[in-house]
């Protein structure tokens, strides 16, 4: 599964490294950056992540401070100028510190543990005639809704139809990796290929954005 991170840090040219290496690993989607820590706390109440990269010596909240309040939900790899705050970061259980400036390599090093210590996705369970079907959350292409059944696309398997509702499936996904876009689509996060005016493209598929799920779903989606 991609691991889903945001980057926050005061300083801007600081985020812009996090973004530059970030796109150079395949498996970190770095959602969003944020250089105020209110505005990433507002984000992280309606859109959980995995991952946070993280600064440490920020003048309006402290990245502990920040990180404690969000009851260590997401994995966490500190940043900071200040070596003296590595002891407090890795009794908060953080996978890595990062002593600024660090390289390339450095930081690979540290979301490769993130890699490593990112859960499995509980597989999810549906009734179809008469029997009982796993299904790994991460071959599930997209959901479509109609109307009390649900179809979901799956990756190199023939669709499955299971009587649920919208809601009550994404109860059961992880929230950082599915969004909803559109009153009868949920969509994957890792399998967007393209998007191109609020058409999301995936596997040959063209999925409509509707209006009132835009803003979410741009909130969490950056090509």
């Amino acid at each position: 599964m991609m691991i889903q991170a945001i980057a926050i840090d005061d300083e801007v040219p600081a985020l812009k490294v996090l973004e530059s290496f970030c796109a150079r690993v395949d498996f970190i989607h770095l959602q969003q950056t944020f250089n105020q820590p209110d505005k990433a706390l507002k984000y992280l109440s309606k859109s959980p992540v995995d991952l946070l990269f993280l600064d440490i010596n920020m003048p309006s909240m402290t990245g502990i401070d920040l990180y404690r309040s969000i009851g260590q939900k997401a994995m966490v790899i500190f940043t900071t100028a200040h070596s003296e705050y590595a002891v407090e970061g890795f009794n908060l259980n953080a996978l890595d510190y990062l002593l600024k400036p660090f390289t390339f390599e450095r930081f690979l090093q540290a979301v490769e543990k993130a890699k490593l210590f990112q859960p499995p996705p509980t597989p999810l369970i549906f009734r179809i005639d008469y029997g009982l079907v796993k299904v790994n959350p991460s071959d599930i292409l997209f959901i479509e809704g109609l109307d009390d059944y649900l179809k979901i696309h799956l990756l190199q398997q023939s669709p499955l139809v299971v009587r649920m509702t919208m809601k009550g499936i994404l109860e059961k996904l992880p929230a950082s990796a599915f969004v909803r876009v559109h009153r009868s689509f949920i969509v994957p996060l890792a399998h967007i290929e393209q998007v191109r005016n609020k058409i999301i493209l995936i596997a040959g598929n063209e999925i409509p954005v509707g209006s009132s799920y835009e803003a979410g779903f741009f909130s969490q989606f950056k090509l």
